[in-house]
């Protein structure tokens, strides 16, 4: 059975003592939410990765990178690279977040080169894939899907389905209060397990954790969760707050 994950993209927010302040209190009260249905997880930015696993402990609670580096190392002035998220024990990382895409120039291409830097490393990614308002608008949601499917995983090795973990995120429903109804997020998923089957295995996409992401909150989480093919949230605004967070973890413990 695959586990709900509860992940928490905090992109650009939260100091030193506010990482410090969230992870203790999340690690504290996740003493009484003991379920292996659950994996909770938060993305804080670079410069606090250190202070946050730190805080966690021998918790339940861990710890991803919003983004690595395409290059291994030399003169990169602000890159960080897959050996030096590994130094300090990461074992998850976001790759091809829309933001990314949008603002960076991320492709398909940058984001498979990404994903086998980090499986050098045995760290696991997290893959952001989803069309914009204008593809939905125009239909093409299925179309982009499978391109996006294609181009990040073209060749890339999968064999049990626990390699990597997907997240699905209608760009039209970041940040923007908009979410894609339970239906139109199933679809979507249905999509990429179907596709999983198709192009690998039926237990590769059996065991494959899909998350949605796009305004995930405490209050839609459970429509969300009820769908045979959602298993949890790449989730913004949301995760900021730690009241927030613990409720979602308690909806997917109880899932």
């Amino acid at each position: 059975m695959r586990k709900i994950i509860i992940a928490g993209n905090w992109k650009m927010n939260k100091g030193l003592a506010e990482t410090r302040e969230f992870v203790s209190s999340v690690v504290y009260a996740l003493i009484n939410i003991r379920s292996n249905r659950v994996l909770p997880l938060i993305a804080p930015a670079y410069p606090f990765l250190h202070e946050a696993l730190r805080e966690r402990g021998g918790s339940a609670l861990q710890i991803a990178a919003q983004d690595v580096s395409l290059n291994n190392d030399g003169a990169f002035t602000g890159e960080v690279s897959v050996s030096m998220l590994a130094s300090l024990g990461i074992k998850y990382c976001i790759i091809g977040h829309s933001e990314r895409r949008q603002y960076h120039g991320e492709t398909d291409s940058s984001v498979r080169v990404k994903m086998l830097k980090l499986f050098e490393q045995k760290i696991t990614p997290i893959v952001c894939i989803g069309e914009s308002l204008a593809q939905r608008d125009a239909d093409q949601t299925s179309g982009v899907i499978i391109s996006q499917l294609n181009g990040c995983l073209s060749e890339i090795p999968l064999v049990t389905g626990t390699e990597i973990i997907i997240a699905y995120e209608p760009v039209w429903a970041i940040g923007t209060g908009r979410t894609a109804t339970p239906q139109q997020a199933q679809e979507v998923h249905a999509l990429i397990r179907k596709w999983l089957v198709e192009n690998y295995a039926p237990a590769v996409a059996e065991n494959m954790p899909i998350l949605y992401g796009g305004s995930v909150k405490p209050d839609n989480l459970v429509e969300l969760l009820a769908c045979e093919d959602i298993d949890g949230g790449l989730i913004g605004g949301a995760s900021l707050k730690a009241e927030d967070f613990l409720a979602m973890v308690k909806i997917g413990s109880n899932n």
